[in-house]
């Protein structure tokens, strides 16, 4: 009788698992958790390796969307191209994974879709605070870069008047997760970026989500229940 090969979604699935089992969960500002090991170390030097294109915000940041036309996701395309992308958009999507996820976070993700943008960000850069309260569900900020002087260079956490409070640390393959509400204001304070920041922007959005081509599946929600 042969041995079943585990696939790298398998892989995903069991580390993800894994994260969120050995999760630390904060409460100041707002709940907030920090996971680490989310990816198999083989997948998660993948994703850093991933050669896109890197385009710097010249004179004009605060927002990801002042440059909608420069930005990477693990689209359909990439899907096609990387099976490292293949994999992590196929283990976020599948149903045991959403059920997972909604009875972890306490969120329900029933009829959304799966988005992950690949950001790549160098110095000039910086986000306002923002909350990603509406179409989004589920937010996990993904660390993918593993240069040891971007160890300052976690996401910015702030409270509900927008004051600073914290960063979070930022290493290779860990993240810091939260549900969307409307004091959940995070953002990116201006500083020196050496070399590229890399992360994995992984929401769960509504159908409301306008832009579908970012989408991983743009023609299919996802459901704990298959």
């Amino acid at each position: 009788m042969g041995t079943r090969s585990i696939s790298d979604e398998d892989r995903i699935f069991a580390s993800f698992k894994k994260a969120l089992a050995t999760a630390e969960r904060f409460s100041d500002p707002y709940v907030h958790w920090h996971l680490s090991g989310l990816f198999p170390k083989d997948l998660a030097l993948a994703y850093n390796e991933l050669n896109f294109p890197v385009t710097g915000v010249g004179d004009l940041s605060g927002k990801r969307e002042y440059h909608n036309d420069t930005r990477h996701y693990f689209d359909a395309d990439n899907i096609k191209k990387f099976p490292s992308v293949a994999a992590a958009a196929n283990a976020f999507q599948a149903p045991r994974m959403i059920a997972k996820i909604e009875d972890f976070f306490k969120t329900d993700l029933e009829g959304t879709f799966l988005r992950i943008e690949y950001a790549q960000d160098t110095t000039g850069f910086w986000l306002e605070p923002h909350t990603d309260l509406g179409v989004k569900r589920l937010t996990l900020l993904i660390y993918i870069s593993d240069d040891p002087a971007h160890a300052t260079l976690g996401t910015d956490i702030f409270d509900a008047h927008k004051t600073w409070a914290k960063r979070s640390p930022f290493a290779a393959n860990t993240a810091m997760a939260f549900v969307p509400n409307d004091h959940t204001f995070h953002g990116f304070q201006n500083r020196e970026i050496k070399g590229t920041r890399k992360s994995l922007i992984l929401n769960y959005v509504t159908t409301d989500w306008r832009d579908r081509e970012q989408l991983c599946f743009p023609d299919k929600t996802v459901s704990r229940s298959g």
